[in-house]
């Protein structure tokens, strides 16, 4: 799964630093990698690694739940 400038789009009310900030975070517990493309303008891809792959089925569970119990109240 690539994850790209595509991310910003579904992470609405989120500012660029901060989400900087979490994909970094992600990136330092081995749930995703980056890659630097040389610019200009400097580009950044991150993609999911095995790790991040392996929590798509809690993740899912997790949404499934949301929409069932948030999205009720």
């Amino acid at each position: 799964m690539f994850l790209g400038a595509a991310v910003a789009c579904i992470f609405t009310g989120i500012s660029d630093r901060l989400l900087s900030e979490r994909l970094r975070e992600l990136e330092a517990v081995g749930i995703v990698k980056r890659e630097v493309s040389p610019g200009p303008p400097v580009r950044f891809r991150y993609e999911l690694t095995g790790a991040g792959h392996e929590l798509e089925p809690a993740l899912g569970a997790l949404e499934a739940w949301a929409a069932k119990w948030i999205a009720s109240r």
